[in-house]
């Protein structure tokens, strides 16, 4: 791959603006509104930049042959989605490449900038996020890719004098089938930049992709793998300082006092900043900073929330099962009534914890305030916001603002939050030179932004045969969209994302009723997750739904099939993978399998877990079978391996994963306490992939939905133990 864009150590912000000829596709396509130039991604040779010739670009941009440096072909992609290890740049490049006809390994890549061009559809700002990427840019990305191809084939057309129809293109290269004559994008480039772009370009059918739906490397492997990729926490600048930071552990609490002259004695401390909530030590160094942040033996004024204990938070959401005026979120038919004339009625509770992100890459942020503007070097899943904070913070116009977006070292929603910006940009204020600071991962864990904790009851009536008549869920806990972006709630103030696997289920019941009961956590702040309402929400239906199975003496398989009647690629993938994990077939003794059936972002998954509880009190997750249906596969792949590491993700997070407060602190701080899969631990997983014409759902949250409902369904076959409360290790530790 071209190598592309430096380090900021390397880079002036005059070069980085600096421009020459060539083509931007706008038109039919998001406009920028900016001036702000892309940062780069990888340290290296710097791709020139084009100006703005044609208008602010959105997504490609092709250099003329004498500004194009480094990259040969002139063709720069930028894109729209932070990459955090999901492999969405593979993704984008692809779809835009496959309509631009251009190899992926002949293109630079930088990250878009904060600006409205690129505002996710549904999110209500520039994001990435909720398994939304693919299925936002499959048709906007290829339309950006065919607009560029039809105006460059034009303007060889044009200079050759013959007609489009006469031309062709391949790997960057136009074509004039006739004469054999040649133009490479970059020589008619400046050309096709005064054409007017097509409204409605078409698209190339599927039986002439080249490069969608089949299986490629990450553009990014090799910059990662020779330690050329930039992450937050790798940005270096001149004159730069280290810092790290102590946050008051209580939410609410300010800081009531330090020992300044301590820390300033430690060598290498160079000052110490104050806000009124944190503490922050800057140093020539991280371990300067760190020791001397020691050294500070900071004191707190806790607040209210300093009496705050788990047993609390649970305690407020279990009161909410009883609350006699819920939000009735969704209903079919009366099943009040249906289920007061029932055969029979069963209902179960479920409780699941408050979760930590714990991202391999600690929270950072390099920035650097002067009178006249800011830089900011940050891995953010939200710029724009990110951005806007900093000029808040500043007093500073939003345009004198540069973000350059970074590499993120996993992100599961965590970057979706970015009140560690506006921290910096508090702090960063206070000196001349460039901060960049790095919480220590006990910081990261302590005063995360968390994934609720939660509360459900399902109900199910029942006939005589244990076929379901009605259904009805309660839901007790937080709104996060209230918080995050309060203009997404329902009118009747229900957050939608709560409705997922519970309301929007494969599933088919003859009544239904979801209500729901918000009960905002006390003493932390919430926020999304790998999957919030998909993940609580399958929990729930698959747990209770294997329970019914069992009441009515059905195979799990068999029950679920009959509720699935108007989903028929829901069926398809549940039926292929029992049959891919031998469903029904002999186990040894202690073994057990657990199935899980769902619809969510937009795919389809049926799920086979299987268990060895040789130890009634330890749980070996043996083989994990996944079936999937996603709509078209872009690069199968990147499903793959998402599927993979969400599976991964969410076992652990089932087995062993639970924030705890006492007197309003998290307990847990680092991985001594944060119990992760072990590589010796992890079960080999299989995927299947269902071809499809569809278009594309999303993939990276639905593995880690998966994996708590189907591993306790698959103890329950082992050891004839219903885990109802996560996580599951403690749960059967208590008996």
């Amino acid at each position: 791959m071209t190598c592309i864009a430096p380090s900021p150590s390397t880079t002036s912000r005059r070069r980085l603006l600096a421009g020459g000829a060539g083509l931007i596709v706008a038109g039919l396509l998001p406009r920028s509104s900016s001036a702000q130039r892309p940062s780069g991604l990888y340290e290296g040779v710097l791709t020139e930049p084009s100006g703005v010739a044609f208008t602010p670009n959105a997504y490609i941009r092709i250099a003329a042959p004498e500004t194009a440096a480094s990259n040969a072909s002139g063709i720069t992609l930028i894109l729209p989605n932070v990459e955090m290890g999901q492999g969405i740049y593979t993704g984008s490049v692809v779809l835009i490449a496959e309509e631009l006809d251009v190899e992926p390994d002949q293109v630079a890549l930088e990250a878009a900038p904060p600006d409205d061009a690129y505002v996710a559809q549904d999110m209500g700002t520039q994001a990435t996020g909720g398994s939304t990427s693919t299925v936002f840019e499959w048709t906007s990305l290829r339309q950006a890719g065919a607009a560029a191809r039809i105006m460059l084939v034009q303007a060889a057309a044009e200079r050759w004098k013959c007609p489009v129809e006469e031309c062709s293109t391949n790997a960057a290269v136009i074509h004039h089938d006739p004469t054999g004559r040649t133009l490479t994008y970059a020589e008619v480039a400046a050309e096709a930049g005064r054409l007017s772009p097509p409204k409605n370009p078409p698209l190339r059918k599927s039986e002439a992709w080249k490069l969608i739906g089949r299986a490629r490397h990450r553009v990014d492997s090799r910059a990662k793998v020779e330690a050329k990729a930039v992450y937050g926490i790798d940005v270096r600048v001149p004159g730069m300082k280290f810092a790290t930071v102590s946050a008051c552990p209580v939410m609410g609490g300010v800081v009531r006092g330090m020992d300044r002259e301590a820390a300033l004695k430690v060598p290498g401390v160079r000052e110490v900043l104050k806000i009124d909530n944190a503490v922050c030590v800057v140093g020539d160094h991280y371990w300067a900073a760190k020791k001397g942040l020691e050294a500070l033996a900071v004191t707190w004024s806790e607040g209210a929330n300093a009496t705050v204990d788990t047993a609390r938070v649970y305690a407020e959401l279990h009161d909410g099962l009883n609350d006699p005026h819920p939000i009735v979120a969704k209903s079919s038919g009366d099943a009040a009534a249906v289920m007061q004339s029932a055969a029979s009625r069963f209902e179960a509770v479920y409780q699941q914890p408050l979760l930590a992100h714990s991202t391999m890459e600690p929270i950072n942020c390099a920035i650097h305030v002067r009178p006249d503007g800011a830089d900011v070097w940050v891995g953010t899943q939200v710029p724009i916001w990110a951005r806007d904070s900093v000029a808040t913070i500043t007093g500073l116009p939003k345009e004198s603002v540069k973000l350059h977006g970074q590499y993120i070292g996993g992100g599961f929603g965590r970057r979706l939050e970015h009140e560690y910006v506006t921290q910096a940009a508090q702090f960063a204020r206070q000196v001349s030179y460039p901060l960049k600071i790095v919480w220590s991962r006990e910081e990261d864990v302590t005063l995360d932004r968390y994934r609720p904790a939660y509360v459900d009851r399902a109900r199910a009536g029942l006939d005589a045969r244990g076929r379901i008549t009605a259904m009805e869920f309660r839901v007790v806990g937080p709104a996060v969209v209230a918080r995050w972006e309060p203009a997404g709630l329902s009118p009747n103030g229900f957050d939608e994302d709560l409705a997922a696997a519970i309301a929007i289920t494969p599933y088919t019941y003859p009544t239904s009723r979801l209500d729901y009961v918000r009960r905002e956590a006390p003493g932390v702040v919430t926020a999304w997750w790998r999957g919030v309402g998909g993940t609580r929400g399958l929990f729930v239906v698959e747990s209770f739904i294997d329970e019914l199975a069992e009441k009515a003496g059905v195979d799990p398989v068999a029950y679920r099939r009959e509720l699935i009647r108007e989903h028929p690629r829901a069926r398809a993938v549940l039926d292929l993978a029992a049959e891919k994990a031998g469903w029904g077939s002999p186990l040894p003794p202690g073994h057990g399998r657990g199935v899980a059936a769902q619809f969510l972002f937009g795919s389809y998954l049926g799920t086979v877990v299987e268990v060895d509880m040789s130890d009634p009190v330890a749980v070996r997750v043996v083989k994990v079978t996944v079936a999937v249906d996603c709509g078209q596969p872009v690069n199968p792949d990147q499903i793959v391996a998402q599927i993979e590491g969400g599976m991964i993700f969410g076992l652990g997070t089932a087995l062993f994963n639970e924030i705890t407060l006492e007197k309003g602190r998290v307990q847990e701080r680092n991985f001594n306490q944060w119990r992760l899969i072990r590589m010796n631990e992890a079960p080999k997983i299989e995927v299947h992939i269902v071809p499809s014409a569809e278009d594309p759902g999303g993939i990276g949250e639905t593995g880690t939905a998966a994996a708590a409902p189907a591993l306790v369904n698959a103890i329950f076959a082992a050891s004839g133990r219903r885990v109802r409360t996560l996580p599951v290790m403690s749960a059967l530790r208590a008996g």
